[in-house]
């Protein structure tokens, strides 16, 4: 039963960028919204999914192989330099892209994480395409050479941490990647580079920001969205290796990821919110889409709800929104509690039903909705870093494939000890 539920949404989520991407530039549309723009970060998930989807049988080998060369040449001819039209600048690229012309959408920044989620991906077809042919050979040096003209120490505008990004005209964003989050992938690879690599005050830096909470009896590093505890877990195996600071509490950010899962559980147990829908099968809040932003009383309660926002466990924000997706990608850590609760989300809410790429992002049974359907609120919008993290986890549990590829990427392996990491299998 449990391999039968994983196996459907596996394919249907996957089945995401087989027809969300541009096939003539290898693009990845951000979410199912008409003439919305690709983003960089759904690239990277699609180049890390396809090695998955290639072992699965979803797509060919050949296919793939035609995908990541699309996709990869596409990168490396873009046009780079301070312009505001242009598709990145010093080896980094903006957030948002035009689905055809490749060139920056929706004035973003240049994004410093999403480059790294890009180059996670890079670096994934990399690893995976190993065999002894010209257009293998190419998705190689294709891929060395775009890791390797990121240059991350320009992206720390002369402080010790890495800024968020960077916009033509207005020069870097005020906001640094501090605390713990997502950025972690993006240190690990800034490390690692061999051409323009962070110091490694930087890392130490980063780890002076991090907060120390116990909650629910659960110790552990925190961040509040549970995608911060997934995201880097995507390319990297953190089971049994430690940097200075969780050596010092003797656990490993999986062992982390895992009580950040249970605190999330734990919460919608407790419900303090008093939230409808809530319960130890039904659980999840990280930054995803939302009913609002909309101020309502709902059975004489005054609600707050948002749109897209970083919803976290346990001080919010909550407007009792839930990501099904984002339960399913904690899939290797706490197994006991999600395979349960995505079989509810299936067999219980129908959530996947008449939905092409599985679960929707989000719903909330406590918005009032005109639809009437036993769920409430169900976000319209498929998005591809979600997609990603559910075929790449569910494969990450069943056999460490992405995992197992990045043990031999050197970058990644190189970035992990200038980091402090030991142990385990390094």
């Amino acid at each position: 039963m449990r391999h039968r539920i994983l196996d459907q949404v596996q394919k249907e989520s996957f089945s995401y960028f087989l027809h969300e991407t541009n096939p003539r530039n290898g693009l990845v549309r951000d979410k199912t919204r008409k003439d919305w723009p690709a983003s960089i970060a759904a690239v990277g998930m699609a180049l890390t999914a396809d090695p998955v989807g290639v072992e699965r049988g979803f797509l060919s080998r050949a296919q793939a192989v035609h995908r990541a060369l699309t996709t990869l040449r596409f990168f490396w001819r873009s046009p780079q330099g301070p312009q505001p039209d242009a598709t990145g600048y010093k080896g980094f690229f903006y957030h948002f892209l035009d689905m055809e012309s490749g060139r920056r959408a929706h004035r973003s920044e240049l994004s410093t994480v999403d480059t790294a989620l890009l180059m996670g991906g890079i670096l994934t077809a990399a690893a995976y395409f190993q065999e002894d042919t010209e257009e293998e050979a190419e998705i190689r040096k294709l891929a060395d050479a775009l890791y390797r003209r990121v240059d991350w120490r320009w992206a720390l505008n002369r402080r010790a941490t890495v800024t968020h990004g960077w916009k033509p005209g207005r020069g870097f964003l005020k906001y640094r990647w501090e605390g713990y989050d997502e950025a972690l992938i993006l240190y690990l690879l800034g490390l690692g580079s061999p051409t323009f690599p962070l110091p490694q005050e930087s890392y130490d830096a980063w780890l002076s920001t991090y907060s120390w909470r116990k909650i629910y009896g659960h110790e552990l590093v925190h961040a509040g969205p549970l995608f911060v505890h997934q995201m880097s877990h995507l390319w990297i195996d953190f089971r049994g290796i430690q940097d200075r600071y969780v050596r010092e509490r003797q656990l490993d950010y999986f062992q982390n990821s895992r009580r950040a899962t249970c605190v999330q559980q734990e919460y919608a147990v407790h419900n303090p919110r008093g939230f409808e829908g809530y319960s130890r099968e039904c659980w999840g809040l990280t930054a995803s889409e939302g009913p609002g932003p909309k101020t309502l009383t709902v059975d004489g309660v005054r609600r707050r709800f948002y749109d897209y926002v970083a919803r976290g466990v346990p001080t919010g924000p909550d407007d009792g929104t839930l990501a099904p997706w984002a339960v399913v990608t904690s899939l290797p850590f706490a197994p006991e509690i999600v395979v349960p609760s995505i079989r509810y989300y299936r067999e219980k809410l129908e959530l996947h039903a008449a939905n092409p790429y599985g679960f929707k992002a989000t719903f909330n049974p406590t918005f009032p909705d005109r639809t009437d359907s036993k769920w409430g609120w169900v976000s319209p919008h498929h998005y591809g870093i979600n997609q990603g993290p559910i075929v790449v986890m569910i494969e990450n549990d069943r056999t460490g494939l992405v995992w197992n590829l990045m043990r031999s990427c050197p970058y990644v392996v190189a970035g992990l000890r200038r980091a402090g990491f030991r142990g385990g299998w390094l």
